[in-house]
């Protein structure tokens, strides 16, 4: 290759990095053509500091790029220290025909009350300490009576830490990553002696993703799942169209969204540069078309001045079927979370306890 078609190259790399996918484009395409000067566009800088909060979109795609290797079956050794010093909190692992996987759990202090299963799926290069930390659900917890156990995606798995929402080996039921996890809640709801009514899973962006493909591939298992700037089961199927799905294109999906599922609180930032608010759109819009005659009822939430629109389809028994939270001006965070974790938007609304309220709701 020559040196001007690798500085092309380089060009676009330094454009993927900065979420540029159009300059990214001309750049591949102009080094294609051996037109490397005349109108190529012009290398960014690629030193670009990337914040706590924003991650660029570019940081998330070499990721899923590092994770192309597959699954591991192994699974790496459980931690051994305590969050806090916590004894209610505790390193665990599973051994299922699925495969091994590593968790943490927080048992409630009060165990003698009806209790809740909610596994929490972390997002990319977060761990299940910082999750806790950050979204801070083992404090509600207590209130309300819920096991919480957060499962760890390990370093083997995917470079980043992510769950392999993209990746069609971890979409459906009964294998990979998916089949892990419903094999834990199954363990843990037997337990605990926990109605298989109140089993539940939520997650932030590939977290959220993850859960959505336990919504739909297991939907006797979890009764409900809380989406937090996730996207939708099917929406990619490989790391090039995780990359266009996460920017709102989904043309390249091959799972449409039918017949049973859980139920789902999808909350999304109408800012949110990493994974687009589209997505959140796609994923109310899926379950209206699930439920066409069931009523519509939207209004406004305020939280410490920031605005966001609820909408929520409501069966003639009164049940809230799913429930659509699109939170104005909000990036890619936790809302309502600590700043003590990383991806968290203190602002609010409280994401945490507006998915343990619409899990409880009867």
């Amino acid at each position: 290759m020559t040196s001007s078609i690798q500085d092309a190259v380089a060009n676009a790399m330094s454009r993927l990095k900065a979420s540029d996918v159009t300059g990214a484009t001309k750049a591949i395409r102009y080094a294609l053509s051996g037109d490397t000067q005349s109108s190529a566009p012009k290398p960014l800088d690629a030193g670009i500091p990337v914040g706590r909060r924003g991650r660029r979109l570019g940081d998330v795609l070499n990721a899923l790029k590092s994770s192309r290797s597959g699954f591991s079956s192994s699974a790496t050794s459980a931690t051994t220290a305590l969050n806090d010093g916590d004894s209610r909190f505790t390193s665990r692992s599973l051994s299922s025909a699925a495969g091994g996987l590593n968790y943490k759990l927080y048992v409630p202090q009060d165990r003698d009350r009806e209790l809740a299963l909610l596994l929490m799926l972390h997002g990319c290069t977060q761990d299940p300490d910082d999750f806790a930390r950050g979204t801070r659900m083992n404090r509600l917890a207590d209130e309300f009576g819920l096991v919480v156990a957060y499962p760890h995606q390990p370093r083997s798995a995917n470079a980043n830490g992510c769950w392999n929402w993209f990746d069609r080996r971890h979409q459906s039921a009964g294998s990979g990553e998916p089949a892990k996890l419903a094999a834990l809640a199954r363990a843990l709801t037997t337990e605990f002696a926990i109605a298989p009514e109140r089993v539940f899973a939520a997650g932030l962006s590939a977290g959220a993703a993850m859960a959505d493909v336990l919504a739909e591939a297991y939907p006797e298992i979890f009764s409900g799942v809380g989406l937090h700037s996730g996207l939708e089961r099917g929406s990619a199927h490989d790391v090039m169209s995780a990359f266009a799905a996460m920017k709102g294109d989904v043309s390249g999906r091959h799972d449409k969204a039918g017949g049973a599922c859980s139920r789902k609180l999808i909350m999304h930032g109408t800012a949110d540069p990493t994974v687009d608010a589209s997505n959140g759109d796609r994923l109310f819009t899926s379950m209206r078309a699930r439920f066409p005659d069931v009523r519509l009822v939207a209004s406004e939430v305020k939280s410490n001045g920031r605005s966001a629109v609820r909408q929520a389809l409501v069966d003639p028994s009164g049940r809230v079927l799913a429930e659509y939270i699109a939170i104005e001006g909000a990036g890619h965070a936790w809302s309502g979370g600590a700043t003590a974790g990383t991806f968290t938007d203190p602002q609010g609304p409280n994401a945490s306890r507006e998915m343990i309220e619409f899990f409880l709701r009867r």
